[in-house]
C-alpha cells in the first residue's frame, strides 16, 4: 500500500466507527454530511473524458463530471479506480497505460449540506476505449482540458482538474 492508501485508511476508520455499513460491509454515506470520494480524470491522446450525470443519482443532477465513487472500503485506492471504470464505462486494467493519485483535499457544498474529501486521480488510456455508459450517466465527450470551464461542471472539478494535470 502506498502512502496515500495509508492516509485514507485511518480517515475511512474514523467514519467507520460513526457510520451505519451496507450488508456486504461498505460505508453507508447517504445520512452523513461529510464523505470520501474519488475523482478520476481519464485522458486519451490529450483530451479528458466528461461524464453527464443523470437524473437518477442523488446529487448534481445534470451536471458534467468524471468517473468518480465513494471510498467506502478498505481497500488500496487503485482497486477502487479499477472498480468505478469498470462498473461506470467497462474499462478494465488492459486499458489503462498509466495512472496517479493525488493529495486530497477538501471542500464544503453549503447548497447540499456535505462535505468532500476528495482523492483526485488521473488515468492514461492506451487506445480510444468503446464507453458503454451506466444508469449514472447519460452522455459523455472528449474534451481538451482547457475547455472545462466551458461546462455546467460539479462543483470543484476544475480544481480537481488543475490538481492531476500541473
Amino acid at each position: 500500500m502506498g502512502k496515500k492508501d495509508i492516509e485514507m485508511l485511518k480517515i475511512l476508520k474514523k467514519f467507520e466507527k460513526k457510520l451505519p455499513k451496507f450488508p456486504d460491509g461498505r460505508i453507508d454515506y447517504s445520512k452523513s454530511n461529510k464523505c470520501i470520494v474519488l475523482t478520476v480524470f481519464i485522458t486519451y491522446n490529450n483530451k479528458i473524458l466528461l461524464l453527464k450525470r443523470s437524473r437518477k443519482v442523488g446529487t448534481y443532477k445534470n451536471k458534467w463530471n468524471t468517473v468518480t465513487g465513494y471510498i467506502d472500503e478498505k481497500k488500496p485506492i487503485f482497486n477502487k479506480i479499477l472498480e468505478e471504470l469498470e462498473e461506470e464505462l467497462d474499462i478494465t486494467k488492459k486499458d489503462i497505460l498509466s495512472y496517479n493519485i493525488f493529495e486530497s483535499f477538501e471542500f464544503e457544498d453549503k447548497k447540499i449540506n456535505k462535505k468532500w474529501i476528495i482523492y483526485p486521480s488521473i488515468v492514461k488510456l492506451k487506445n480510444n476505449p468503446k464507453i458503454k455508459l451506466d444508469w449514472e450517466h447519460s452522455e459523455y465527450k472528449w474534451i481538451h482540458p482547457k475547455d472545462l470551464l466551458k461546462y455546467d461542471i460539479v462543483p470543484k472539478l476544475d480544481l480537481s482538474l488543475t490538481k492531476v494535470i500541473n
